[in-house]
């Protein structure tokens, strides 16, 4: 027994000894951690539309950045419950992840051992969307969409491909902007960016941000099998009401303005019909031209469609509003008063006619006023522009050359503006008549055509993909 316990602390004391002996042997040195200059932990601000680029200068002992380190970077989108992963080194993107501050990080991966270390940052996003001009454009049978900063210089072209990775429908009709009643949601501020194109949906834009929130099917309750914009217009803030498909659409109200069905499109108001893509709201109710029967026709403010259902003034006789039998070319009328639209007929002749008309709860009355070969019928292309200002003047485009017509007198102006033998191929007018916007390849113009201008350019914008189709400013 004593002989045992003798052994035991032997060993015992050789094993002390041992470990004694091998203190310091070993020299461990845990991997160093890569050393960036001004960003653990910083904050960056991104602008939307524009290039976000970090690039900070990192060193790890005995590695080359460029060949031994991996580089992956995760910016969390927390309302979608994702991260948004970029690979490679530096950051180099267009931002479109929103407005708002976001966490992020970035994972280096030292390829030599595996080691992965992750360095957390902050990106604050910002917006500059809400003032300045939206384009939309065709670019050789491309849509595209641009938008101008407020220093009516710096153009951000296609900038929905930047944001999106792809592209647009083709053939670019309108861009809608639906702008909300200040007790409406924001979120309802949008642009539709209609196109006539039955392969790919039109989307709907985050106004503030450009990003795209859904599509023009979504504004449906049961969407039809085809959807061919014509024009749609804001009635009551964010209603849309337009022609689709050669139908009438409007949107409905009888939920509360701030619920997200309000504005949406029920069915097709139904009837026998055919649009034109010209229609007004008058009073209580709607004022169109039905293609088919090639008459004027009247839709009430309820959504019931009238038809001919209107006298027709026996004091007036120069032609028959409920049987015109010419193809419309342009008309925009309003509550009430003298109006004037130009017809095309089947010989190529190109007609002015002139009528008043009373629409309310008692009188449904249209007076043919007159019918003329329009002055300008020469002018006349395929695909002339048209605007009408407040007090029945006319603006219309031929080639290069924009026309001021005043029906009162039968005055024919050319505009002083000079496009270097570029085509219009946009004419917008201001809401105070006095500027016209307008488009051709490449670019934007401002003309003055306020009392005693005559349409002389203030300002021009270039840099815009292809030609213009339509624009929104906001300002």
């Amino acid at each position: 027994m004593k002989f045992k316990l003798i052994f035991i602390l032997a060993i015992i004391a050789g094993l002390y000894t041992a470990c004694k002996k091998d203190l310091g042997n070993y020299d461990y040195h845990p991997p160093s951690a890569p050393m960036l200059s001004a960003f653990k932990d910083s904050t960056f601000a991104a602008l939307l539309g524009d290039s976000l680029i970090l690039n900070p200068k990192i060193t790890l002992a005995d590695a080359n950045p460029s060949t031994d380190l991996e580089y992956e970077w995760q910016i969390t989108v927390q309302e979608e419950l994702r991260a948004e992963v970029y690979q490679g080194f530096p950051l180099r993107i267009v931002y479109n992840l929103g407005p708002g501050l976001r966490t992020a990080k970035l994972i280096i991966t030292d390829k030599r051992n595996g080691l992965k270390y992750k360095i957390p940052f902050n990106i604050m996003g910002s917006t500059e969307f809400t003032k300045g001009k939206i384009v939309l454009s065709d670019d050789n049978g491309t849509t595209k969409l641009s938008f101008i900063k407020p220093d009516n210089k710096t153009v951000i072209p296609d900038i929905y491909n930047a944001f999106h990775k792809e592209t647009l429908p083709d053939h670019p009709v309108e861009l809608y902007f639906a702008d909300p009643l200040p007790y409406q949601p924001i979120t309802q501020q949008q642009f539709w960016v209609l196109c006539n194109d039955q392969t790919k949906k039109s989307p709907l834009l985050d106004a503030s941000t450009l990003l795209r929130k859904s599509y023009f099917n979504d504004q449906f309750f049961t969407p039809p099998a085809t959807i061919a914009p014509g024009h749609i217009e804001a009635y009551q803030g964010t209603v849309p009401t337009g022609v689709i498909n050669g139908k009438m659409y409007v949107g409905v109200t009888s939920t509360a303005p701030f619920a997200p069905d309000y504005g949406k499109f029920a069915n097709e108001i139904a009837g026998d019909y055919s649009l034109s893509k010209y229609f007004s709201f008058v009073g209580s109710f709607y004022f169109a031209f039905d293609t088919k029967t090639k008459g004027f026709v009247t839709f009430a403010g309820d959504g019931s469609y009238l038809g001919k259902d209107y006298v027709v003034d026996p004091a007036g006789t120069a032609f028959d509003p409920k049987n015109i039998g010419m193809d419309l070319l342009y008309m925009q009328t309003g509550p009430a008063g003298t109006y004037y639209a130009f017809f095309k007929a089947a010989d190529g002749s190109i007609y002015e006619l002139g009528f008043t008309y009373q629409f309310d709860s008692v009188n449904r009355k249209i007076k043919a006023e007159y019918k003329r070969i329009f002055k300008g019928a020469s002018l006349i292309t395929a695909d002339t522009k048209w605007q009408r200002n407040s007090l029945n003047v006319f603006y219309f485009t031929a080639n290069d050359k924009i026309y001021r017509y005043n029906p009162l007198n039968e005055e024919l102006r050319t505009l002083d503006a000079n496009f270097g033998g570029k085509k219009v191929s946009m004419l917008k007018i201001s809401a105070d008549d006095n500027t016209l916007t307008v488009g051709t390849e490449g670019a934007v113009y401002t003309l003055d055509v306020s009392v005693g201008k005559n349409g002389v350019i203030t300002q021009t914008i270039t840099g815009i993909p292809g030609a213009p189709v339509d624009i929104v400013i906001r300002k």
